[in-house]
């Protein structure tokens, strides 16, 4: 598995993540502290994080294709999308869990004898 698959679903897990933190307390501010303006910036911030969090979705899926992750465990990184700050701890997770099985992408220039 090249590392550009787990660096793509990394950088989406920490967007995701940062927009869904974004997004209660925008929700907070617009209905528990009623602060003028905090609907606008919710519908932004839904918006920007429903769209990215589709493309979570697909890149959280090739990762867990790639690296053969049993249905179970695909569905838990799929859904930590959903619940904030998760998306931050099995972004952690993963990583460790797949910096070992990760390569470069580039190809290694074979020594040659003469």
């Amino acid at each position: 598995m090249k590392k550009s698959v787990l660096t793509r679903y990394r950088v989406l897990a920490y967007v995701t993540g940062v927009l869904l933190v974004l997004l209660c307390l925008s929700m907070i501010a617009k209905y528990g502290l009623d602060i003028d303006g905090a609907a606008d910036v919710t519908r932004v911030v839904a918006i920007a994080h429903g769209w990215l969090y589709v493309v979570y979705l697909v890149f959280a899926f090739d990762l867990g294709s790639k690296a053969k992750w049993p249905v179970g465990k695909q569905l838990w990184v799929l859904l930590a999308g959903t619940v904030p700050t998760a998306a931050f701890f099995v972004e952690r997770k993963v990583t460790r869990e797949l910096d070992a099985k990760v390569t470069e992408g580039s190809p290694v220039a074979a020594k040659v004898r003469a």
